[in-house]
This record gives C-alpha cells, sequence and structure tokens, in this order.
C-alpha cells in the first residue's frame, strides 16, 4: 500500500499545517457537523501574523473565534450561509454574506470566480484503498478540494466513512492532522402542539411512494411522526436528520419506488446525534453527493412524487416568501429552498411546501403579513409557491390570481390576525 507512506509523509503538527494559511488568501472551511475545531482555533491563534484572510463556507457550528471583533483585518467571513457563528459579525458589518443557491456554490469554485487558495477539511480516517470519506458533510467541499491549491485535511477516528461521491485520495491532501474527537450534535427536542398540526396537514399531501425532502426542526419531525403509516417513502434531500434515520428503521423510508437512485437516501450532509453519525457509518441505503447534485433542480425533479418542505420566517399576502432575513436582519441564507421547490415542482406529480407557524413571538405577531418587513428580500418567489400549510391548514396558490392567493393565505392565518389582513388586502383592492 504505497499510499501509507504517503500519508505518513503529511502527518504534522496543527501549527505546521495551519501554516500553509497566508495573509490575503481565500480560505474554505468544511462546516456543519464536519467543521474542523482544531485546525479553526489553531488558525485563529495566528491572527496576529496575518492580513485580509477571507473564509467562505457554508454553515459553521460552535464557537467562532474568527467572528471576534479583534479579528478585524486579520480574517474576514464571506459567508455563502448565515449562522449563529456569524450573524453577529455580518450585521455589524465586520462579514460578508453571498445570497446563492446551495446547488450553484461549487461552480463558483471550478469557474475560479472564486478560486481557493487553502481548503481546510475534516475528514474520515483512510481506507484500505487510501480514500477518505468527507463524512458527514459533502456539500461544497468536495468541490473545493479538487479546486484549492493546497487541501490541510483533519483526520478524525471518529467521522463516520459516509458513501457515494464522498471520498478524496491521501495523493490529494498536502497536509494531515490527526485528532480524536466526538463530532457536535444537535439533539432532538419534542414538537410543539401547532407543529405537530403542521405536520398533520403537510401528511396529508403525501401519498404512498412520495419521495421527500425534509430539514431539521420540529415540522420535519412532526411530519414524519405523521407518516407511519405510508408505505415505501424516499428521501432526495440536503440534510438527514435522527427523523430520517428513525423513519428508515421503522420501514417507513426504503426508497423502493423512487425513480431516481431507488432504495438509497440521497444527501449532501448529515446532522443531528452520534447514534445517527454510527448509523450512517458505511451504510449503504445513504449516498452523500455535493451540492451541484443533491441540489440541482433537474436532478431533484427526476423523482416523481417529489415532495419538498421548506419553511420560512414570513409570507405576504400575495405569497413571496422571505427566510433569509428578518428585515433588514441577515439571519440565514437561501440555502437549498429554491433548489427542492423547483425540483418539486417539476416533478411528476410533485409538492413543493413551505410551512410556517401561523405566529412568532408567542402570538404577538402574524407570520403571513401584508407586506413583508422592510430590508426583508425574497427568497422564493409567488410565481414559484404553490403550497403554504399552517397549523389552520393548506392554501394551494399555484395558478391562482392575486384576489384568490390573498383569500387562500388569510384562511390560513392565526384567527386574530385576519381582520386586519382582510382590511389592508380590501384597502389594495387584493380582495373584492
Amino acid at each position: 500500500m504505497p499510499w501509507v507512506n504517503d500519508y505518513r509523509k503529511k502527518l504534522v503538527s496543527v501549527e505546521e499545517a495551519v501554516s500553509e494559511v497566508k495573509s490575503h488568501q481565500r480560505v474554505y472551511i468544511s462546516g456543519n457537523a464536519a467543521t474542523p475545531y482544531v485546525l479553526v482555533n489553531a488558525l485563529a491563534e495566528r491572527k496576529d501574523e496575518l492580513e485580509s484572510v477571507e473564509l467562505v463556507h457554508v454553515l459553521l457550528l460552535g464557537e467562532d473565534p474568527f467572528s471576534r471583533p479583534d479579528m478585524e483585518g486579520h480574517f474576514r467571513h464571506n459567508s455563502l450561509f448565515v449562522g449563529p457563528a456569524d450573524r453577529k459579525a455580518i450585521n455589524e458589518g465586520r462579514a460578508d454574506y453571498v445570497p446563492i443557491f446551495l446547488h450553484q456554490i461549487p461552480e463558483l469554485f471550478y469557474s475560479r470566480q472564486m478560486p481557493i487558495d487553502v481548503a481546510v477539511l475534516h475528514l474520515s480516517p483512510p481506507d484500505e484503498h487510501g480514500f477518505m470519506s468527507y463524512g458527514v458533510e459533502v456539500l461544497c467541499s468536495k468541490s473545493a478540494a479538487e479546486t484549492a491549491d493546497v487541501v490541510v485535511a483533519q483526520i478524525n477516528d471518529q467521522m463516520p466513512r459516509v458513501l457515494g461521491d464522498s471520498f478524496i485520495h491521501v495523493s490529494k491532501v498536502d497536509k494531515i492532522v490527526e485528532v480524536s474527537e466526538p463530532l457536535p450534535e444537535l439533539k432532538k427536542k419534542p414538537f410543539s402542539e401547532v407543529e405537530k398540526k403542521i405536520g398533520a396537514h403537510i401528511a396529508r399531501l403525501i401519498e404512498d411512494g412520495s419521495t421527500l425532502q425534509l430539514g431539521i426542526g420540529g415540522i420535519p419531525d412532526a411530519v414524519l411522526a405523521a407518516l407511519k403509516d405510508r408505505r415505501d417513502l424516499g428521501s432526495h434531500t440536503e440534510m438527514v436528520s435522527d427523523g430520517v434515520m428513525e423513519a428508515i428503521e421503522a420501514g417507513v423510508i426504503t426508497g423502493a419506488k423512487k425513480t431516481s437512485h431507488p432504495n438509497k437516501v440521497i444527501m449532501t450532509f448529515i446532522l443531528g446525534s452520534k447514534k445517527l453519525y454510527d448509523f450512517a457509518n458505511n451504510n449503504p441505503i445513504f449516498e452523500a453527493h455535493p451540492t451541484d447534485y443533491t441540489n440541482d433542480p433537474f436532478i431533484i425533479a427526476k423523482n416523481d412524487q417529489m415532495v419538498a418542505i421548506n419553511s420560512a420566517i414570513e409570507i405576504d399576502i400575495s405569497g413571496q416568501v422571505c427566510s433569509d432575513s428578518i428585515g433588514k436582519y441577515i439571519y440565514s441564507g437561501f440555502g437549498g429552498q429554491v433548489d427542492f421547490i423547483r425540483g418539486a415542482a417539476h416533478s411528476k406529480k410533485g409538492k413543493p411546501i413551505i410551512a410556517l407557524p401561523s405566529t412568532a413571538k408567542n402570538g404577538e405577531m402574524s407570520r403571513i403579513v401584508p407586506y413583508l418587513k422592510k430590508g426583508a428580500g425574497v427568497v422564493t418567489t409567488r410565481a414559484d409557491v404553490e403550497y403554504v400549510v399552517t397549523e389552520y391548514g393548506a392554501a394551494y396558490l399555484h395558478g391562482k390570481n392575486l384576489h384568490e392567493r390573498t383569500r387562500a393565505l388569510i384562511e390560513i392565518a392565526h384567527p386574530q390576525f385576519r381582520d386586519d389582513l382582510m382590511k389592508e388586502a380590501k384597502s389594495r383592492n387584493l380582495l373584492r
């Protein structure tokens, strides 16, 4: 096994590994549960040696040393999806945000529109052939690694070997640091009564043999809990959670009727418990792919009866969906919402769904609103929206005019806000 000697030659201290990063470079960092904390913290320690290092990533989990105010001038986030780690810095102008569909990110790297100098990755140990798995996050890491001038890898014996288009050979890595540390976990929380009602309404739209895209949180968990009597569901999704694992174990998700990749769960990252990570290790039901495959609307549409379930921060009475900001305050990113909404819309018998509770702030404000907040961005256009679901029911908007969609949305708003919404709609001639 000649790769073994190559691997040993590339083993270095963490300090030597992060010394590959130079001032004025662009550095890609893998994220989610594959955030390479050892390398991240070591790189942050070098702040006084470095100037204007641009950090490109999707969602980073955990504490982020680069977002501290004292990092200004040394490191600057250029985030492709905003999370708790960099949200404050972005809204204070100390970091940047790129609104982009998730399926388009790899092409930024391949086309050299956003050339990567150093890719910092978190990988599984090599197999007998010298291939390391990207583990719980492929996303854009594969394209970053394939285009970066230098690849630095944190090899963790607790990173699962996830199958699919998700491997990099030892020969393609320049520096290796070995660690042994648990992956960050996201614990399931019980879903609320409101989420249970939303899940029940969505479940009524899902037929046997449908293929699902679900995220994480109370609504997806409530949907899965309401589908226990369904048969041969499939999964083509961005993220796999504990709920998907439980549905597989219960025989609800089998993939047997899928028209694309039958008997497989297609995804790009995994986030949940240690039990989930262990379940994914070497499990042939899972195929991890980069986002330019999993999130390509044309690939998604190859699944008949594709049901895409996505959330929103607010939606106006014409059907415009805001899901990346609260007014002008940047909260998250485009992610894969539009990718899957459009993919499901083009699927045979597909159903794109936007699901949200009818209120926010403990019932003090409606999330179905006359106008989006000042500064809010439209992520999913009103022409893309087909189904909107709250705890009060499902509204079907596709092909409906402004009068019809306004009435349908008001009918699923919280009752205490319906009169005000009606008055506003009438003042704008949106209701007869």
